[in-house]
């Protein structure tokens, strides 16, 4: 399911124009990122929780030429799955 789909479906659920829903939609994902890159957690409960998370400095290697590169720590954003979320995929 891409994005267009995605806010069809919420327009029919939520009995809301498309316009609505994808406004809706943007700004709930606009917060989640803003959010998540302040550094703190945004938890839904049943459906999962974005986190930022730090990755440690690492050597990696070129696989072209085998080289050693240093690889710099860094912080990603992260998705766990909620235990509705999970049992509902299951």
């Amino acid at each position: 399911m891409n994005k267009e789909e995605l806010v069809k479906e919420v327009s029919k659920k939520a009995k809301v124009s498309q316009k609505s829903a994808a406004d809706i939609l943007a700004a709930t994902l606009e917060t989640i990122e803003k959010t998540v890159a302040k550094g703190k957690k945004v938890t839904l409960v049943g459906f999962g929780t974005f986190e930022p998370r730090k990755r440690a400095a690492r050597t990696g290697r070129n696989p072209q030429t085998g080289a050693a590169l240093k690889i710099a720590a860094k912080t990603i954003p992260a998705f766990s799955a909620g235990k509705k979320f999970k049992e509902a995929v299951k």
